[in-house]
């Protein structure tokens, strides 16, 4: 189950009922959902899965895993993306967030049993996963759909902090497991299926929207249209064939309403320079973010020393996923003139985590590349919190799905491109350390262009203010002294 990381949310008109569609209140809803989220990212083994895979329990090569396994859920997820976008809003949220948590579910089971050495089986595994990781829209859309506008802000924190806490809280509890008391892997993966059976059953009791979010403001025709849609029909007398004829009618006009606002709401929401950028941060972030967290517990499991070395990849990813927390809470309470300086602020930030990447790539020791990988996560995390709270200002609410479900396509297709190329080409067959260093040159393009583009954009801005200014002293009027 991958990230979104957005934390802000613009408020809505203030209409609607207070207490939700059910009636029911908005926090017992709220509440189910972030136990959901919590069980559903509460993997200890999350950390150690290469280290699973390529251990006797499974008996992996890490060429099997880099080549073979992995790449199954970047090729996967451009497949299964676009329908489930679409399938989303259409079947109400909660039964792809049930569909998700069984996917989690079956993807672990599979992985948990299949034989030793078993690739094939490896592969249908990541397979059933990577369905599951491309429902994330639905996750947070979900709440909306049942809670009053003016709690969006609120409901959203409570979400996202449940994923993240509860990555954490794996993590931690897998290293825990791993270095205190010396627990198998394998009993480190049947926990994780136990957390991720609960999340299922808790979905089970999620209360079911009565309407989709992006159905509002899109209401149907009225019973009278529909009845003068029936009586056009052709030759349709009877009851039951008029009423089959209208829901027909009735379906066809929304289908052409829905495609009409969809065309519409994406032509006005990248239509700003400014906002089409910070999409394209989103997207390319995402891509390299995914793409080196796939691949970096391969990597260090190259750089482990080779006799009694016992891994710290949960700590590593529970303090980076703190750190990021931390970093994307401050964010939000930097004063700073975001339209001016925001891209400037990405490129920077972009430049370290290049640099990051850039020493893992030339270190053999592992604590550095420990280091530089919990100082990557953290800044993608705050980076990602500012592009998600400036698209966000440009923004309807019932818009936030199809924006960000885009944005994370784009960055899903830029993810295949680069796993096309870096990792199953056959003529490079690049070392994983040469595979880091294209990583921190993409991230390197990356902030290279914002960097460019942020000067560019604070330069004119001062100039229009230089030219507003003299303007103003132009147009003040003259004072004459009075004679004494």
């Amino acid at each position: 189950m991958g990230f979104f990381w957005w934390w802000k949310c613009r408020d809505g008109p203030r209409t609607g009922n207070p207490r939700g569609p059910h009636g029911a209140g908005w926090a017992g809803p709220t509440t189910l959902l972030c136990v959901y989220g919590f069980c559903s990212m509460m993997r200890p083994i999350e950390p150690f899965m290469t280290e699973f895979l390529s251990g006797p329990d499974k008996n992996l090569t890490t060429s099997q895993l880099t080549r073979q396994v992995y790449p199954v859920v970047t090729y996967s997820n451009i497949l299964l993306l676009v329908p489930v976008l679409l399938v989303t809003d259409w079947l109400r949220y909660k039964p792809v967030i049930v569909v998700q948590a069984l996917c989690n579910l079956l993807s672990f089971l599979l992985l948990l049993l299949s034989p030793r050495g078993d690739a094939a089986c490896a592969r249908g595994a990541f397979f059933v996963y990577s369905l599951g990781s491309v429902a994330d829209v639905a996750y947070i859309s979900y709440i909306y759909s049942l809670v009053p506008p003016r709690r969006y802000q609120r409901v959203t924190g409570y979400v996202r902090g449940a994923l993240l806490l509860g990555y954490a809280a794996g993590a931690t509890l897998g290293q825990l497991l791993v270095s205190v008391f010396a627990v198998a892997l394998c009993r480190l993966f049947a926990v994780s299926v136990a957390s991720l059976a609960a999340a299922l059953a808790v979905a089970l009791f999620l209360p079911m929207p009565k309407r989709s979010l992006y159905k509002r403001g899109m209401r149907g025709d009225s019973g009278k249209d529909a009845v003068a849609d029936a009586e056009e029909g052709p030759g349709c007398s009877v009851g039951p064939c008029r009423q089959a004829w209208a829901r027909s009618l009735r379906a066809v006009r929304w289908a052409g309403r829905a495609s009409q606002r969809l065309a519409a709401d994406c032509s006005t929401c990248y239509s700003s320079v400014a906002v089409a950028f910070f999409c394209i941060w989103f997207a390319a972030g995402r891509c390299g973010f995914y793409q080196v967290a796939s691949y970096v517990q391969v990597l260090w499991l190259d750089q482990q020393p080779q006799h009694n070395f016992t891994a710290y990849n949960g700590a590593v990813d529970a303090l980076a996923t703190l750190s990021g927390s931390a970093a994307s809470l401050a964010v939000g309470h930097i004063s700073l003139d975001w339209a001016v300086w925001g891209e400037v602020f990405l490129g920077g930030f972009t430049a370290l985590i290049s640099g990051a990447l850039f020493l893992m790539n030339l270190t053999d020791s592992i604590w550095v590349s420990y280091a530089c990988y919990a100082l990557f996560k953290a800044l993608y995390m705050q980076l990602t919190t500012v592009c998600t709270f400036q698209i966000a200002k440009s923004l309807r609410l019932e818009c936030y799905a199809l924006v960000f479900g885009l944005n994370s396509f784009l960055g899903t297709v830029l993810q295949t491109a680069l796993t096309g190329v870096v990792i199953n080409t056959r003529s490079l067959r690049l070392t994983l350390s040469s595979q880091f260093l294209i990583y921190a040159a993409f991230f390197g393009v990356l902030a290279l262009l914002f960097v460019v583009r942020g000067v560019y954009v604070v330069l004119k801005t001062k100039h229009s203010s230089q030219e507003n200014q003299a303007e103003r002293d132009n147009q003040l009027p003259e004072v004459t002294p009075r004679p004494f």
